[in-house]
C-alpha cells in the first residue's frame, strides 16, 4: 500500500521533471516574480499532459503558496454550458480552462498560447470521460469533442441545450442496451 500511495503521489511530479522543470511557489525571499517565471509556470500549468493537469490542481488547491504570481484562479464554470452535462462531470476541465484564458490574457500572450489550453482542455475532458463506465463513455467523448470545437471554434464553452438533450437521449439508449443485455444474460 505504501509503494503504491507513493507511486500515486510522485508520478505529477516526475511528469513535471519530464517536462524539464517544476513548478515552484515563490517563496518570502523571491516575493518578486519576473513575468518570464510567471510564463514559465503558466506554459508548464497549461500543457496537455495529465501530469500538468495535476501540479496545476495541486496549486489551485494550495494558491496562497503562489500569491507572488498573481494568477487569476477566478471561473465561470462552463460558461454558458452545463458543468455536469448529462451527469459528467468537466467543472475541473473548464476550470483549467478559465485558468489558461483568463492568465494568457493578463500577460497579453494569448493568442500564441490559445490552440495549446484548448488542445489541453480536450485531453482533460477525455482523460474525465475515461472514469466512466465503457458503456456510457462514448457519450462522453462526444460531449468531450463538442465542448472543444465550441472553445476552439468560437473561443467560448456555449453549448445548446438541444446539442445536450440529443447526448442525454444517446446515454440513456446506450444504459438501456446495457440493461436489456445483462436482463437476457441472466
Amino acid at each position: 500500500m505504501k509503494r503504491r500511495l507513493a507511486a500515486i503521489v510522485t508520478a505529477p511530479l516526475l511528469g513535471l521533471l519530464a517536462l524539464g522543470a517544476v513548478a515552484t511557489p515563490a517563496t518570502a525571499a523571491t516575493a518578486t516574480v519576473t513575468p518570464t517565471e510567471k510564463l514559465s509556470v503558466m506554459s508548464q500549468f497549461s500543457q496537455t499532459s495529465a501530469a500538468s493537469q495535476s501540479a496545476w490542481n495541486s496549486a489551485r488547491l494550495n494558491q496562497g503558496a503562489w500569491t507572488a504570481y498573481a494568477f487569476d484562479w477566478s471561473t465561470d464554470g462552463c460558461s454558458a454550458s452545463p458543468d455536469q452535462p448529462v451527469g459528467f462531470d468537466f467543472r475541473l476541465s473548464c476550470h483549467r480552462h478559465d485558468w489558461g484564458y483568463r492568465n494568457y490574457k493578463a500577460m497579453s500572450q494569448f493568442p500564441a498560447n490559445k490552440a495549446r489550453i484548448d488542445s489541453a482542455f480536450y485531453e482533460d475532458l477525455k482523460r474525465k470521460c475515461a472514469t466512466y463506465n465503457a458503456i456510457v463513455r462514448p457519450v462522453c467523448y462526444g460531449l468531450a469533442w463538442t465542448y472543444y470545437e465550441a472553445v476552439s471554434t468560437f473561443g467560448s464553452l456555449a453549448v445548446s441545450q438541444a446539442t445536450i438533450d440529443r447526448y442525454a437521449a444517446k446515454k440513456a439508449q446506450a444504459e438501456a442496451r446495457a440493461a436489456a443485455t445483462a436482463t437476457g444474460a441472466s
